[in-house]
């Protein structure tokens, strides 16, 4: 089967302006005490990671399954289209996944860069400012990794889907800093958590495994930045105010829920783009990432208290409202073990390398 040529990561250049409106926000007031978030800075400056030193970029990835991506997380594999393609048909849709899932991920990190260096600037409190001064650090790192990853070991890019430069123009266009902050920390953040939970559990290769385990514990602090901050200024604000924000988080909701079905992937694979589309959307593996993704945002909108007739009932048409009984801050504690653990089991690797190139590295005669 003949296919569109693979779009390398040279023809994804060139810009995309969006108009940023706003307020550059000063505060005289450094003395404030603000706990939580200065726990979170101090976690922030502790917890900073060089992908150049960390990663083991030396690795080599299998070029037929860069990821090491478990089948039953190809959206079409259990389908009779599928079962009909030879193995080097399915070797190019695993290629061509991961680039296209990778490629979101950069983009989605590119607008969360963007948003956090807004928030640095938009917010009022000055101990909101420090923390969001390392995610910009952060979310920098993401993309350096990211796009190395692609380069380097995938080879295959893609442009930002359409669900996700929509809703990152919708929060980058608003000049309300509690708009960055929704739109960012719960709503993408959330979608990052979901995504990067699946690659960190479920990938095989190693590089792509350790990676993903130390961006899941950047964006879960980030997650909780952004509830907390949220969760203190929406106690306060209108009914009118809370209307305005509970229909921007649904319509964002009904976005992640129906529109990430992979179309430019499965548009450029040409298998038939419409029944490789509706075979997307009834796949185990899109449930089972709809799942993580909504176990996280739904506890966190309750969790901000934008939980009002509106929000139920909106999340009751998606049949999402079951999620509302999830406790958020376990899962973000068991991201944060898990990532802990494998970060862990590289600095040994790293120090059983070294003592290993000690032992043999030819010491004098005694």
């Amino acid at each position: 089967m003949e296919h569109q040529t693979a779009a390398g990561l040279a023809d994804l250049a060139g810009t995309w302006a969006v108009p940023a409106g706003g307020e550059a926000l000063f505060t005289w007031e450094y003395d404030r005490p603000a706990e939580r978030l200065l726990r979170l800075y101090t976690k922030g400056k502790q917890r900073q990671w060089d992908a150049d030193e960390r990663l083991d970029w030396s690795h080599e990835v299998d070029p037929s399954d860069p990821l090491g991506m478990p089948d039953e997380l190809i959206w079409i594999a259990d389908s009779e289209l599928w079962d009909r393609l030879p193995e080097k048909e399915r070797a190019h849709v695993r290629v061509h996944t991961a680039g296209w899932t990778y490629s979101q991920f950069l983009h989605g990190e590119q607008g969360a860069l963007v948003c956090a260096a807004r928030v640095v600037q938009m917010v009022p409190d000055i101990n909101a400012k420090f923390f969001a001064s390392t995610q910009v650090m952060d979310e920098a790192r993401h993309v350096e990794g990211f796009s190395r990853y692609l380069r380097e070991k995938i080879g295959v890019g893609y442009g930002v889907t359409s669900s996700l430069q929509g809703l990152l123009e919708a929060i980058v266009r608003d000049s309300r800093w509690d708009f960055t902050y929704l739109g960012m920390q719960v709503l993408i953040e959330g979608l990052a958590l979901a995504s990067f939970g699946i690659q960190r559990d479920m990938m095989t290769d190693p590089l792509a495994k350790a990676f993903n385990a130390y961006v899941l514990q950047d964006e879960a602090r980030h997650v909780a930045f952004g509830q907390h901050a949220l969760s203190e200024y929406y106690r306060e604000i209108t009914d009118a105010e809370r209307s305005e924000r509970e229909e921007f988080a649904l319509e964002a909701c009904h976005v992640l829920h129906d529109r990430f079905a992979g179309e430019e992937l499965w548009s450029n694979l040409d298998y038939g783009t419409r029944e490789c589309i509706e075979i997307t959307r009834e796949s185990a593996s899109l449930r089972v990432f709809r799942y993580r993704l909504f176990s996280r945002i739904v506890p966190a909108l309750k969790s901000i208290h934008l939980f009002g007739p509106k929000m139920q009932e909106g999340l009751g048409r998606l049949g999402l409202l079951r999620f509302a009984k999830g406790d958020l801050h376990d899962i973000m504690a068991a991201d944060e073990r898990a990532a802990r653990e494998i970060e862990l089991a590289q600095r040994k690797r790293e120090i059983d390398t070294a003592i290993e190139a000690g032992g043999t590295g030819g010491g004098g005669a005694g």
